[in-house]
């Protein structure tokens, strides 16, 4: 599964991209970005099953990507604000890990997303009832 990471730390980066090696050799991140507007120039080209995704970026907050273009991918936030949690889940959220990274909430996030990736839509609605 393909991977990019959107964060314009350099050691955070480094960090989360060592840690998916550890944990989850199946996940290939295939591109990091460190800014709004670099991040929207790439996505409009290319895809990935799983966004990491800065909320302060170099260039404005990662919010505004969402507001150039429609993302369907699933996105875990890894941030050190606490108080945009309730707009990241209005997003594609799947997971809201605050800085420094914690082995365990990593673990916890991105097996939700491998839990559900295999699920479609209808799949879902049926697993309600």
């Amino acid at each position: 599964m393909k991977v990019a990471i959107i964060e314009d730390e350099p050691l955070i980066q480094e960090e989360l991209i060592d840690l998916l090696n550890k944990y989850f050799q199946e996940l290939e991140v295939i591109k990091t970005l460190i800014s709004v507007k670099e991040s929207i120039e790439w996505l409009n080209e290319n895809m990935v099953d799983l966004l990491f995704m800065d909320i302060q970026l170099n260039d404005g907050i990662s919010f505004e990507i969402f507001e150039h273009m429609e993302i369907k991918t699933p996105v875990i936030f890894v941030t050190a604000y606490n108080e945009y949690a309730i707009r990241a889940f209005k997003e594609n959220s799947i997971g809201y890990l605050l800085k420094p990274i914690i082995d365990k909430d990593l673990i916890q996030a991105v097996n939700k997303f491998i839990d559900n990736k295999d699920y479609t839509y209808s799949d879902r609605i049926k697993k309600q009832y």
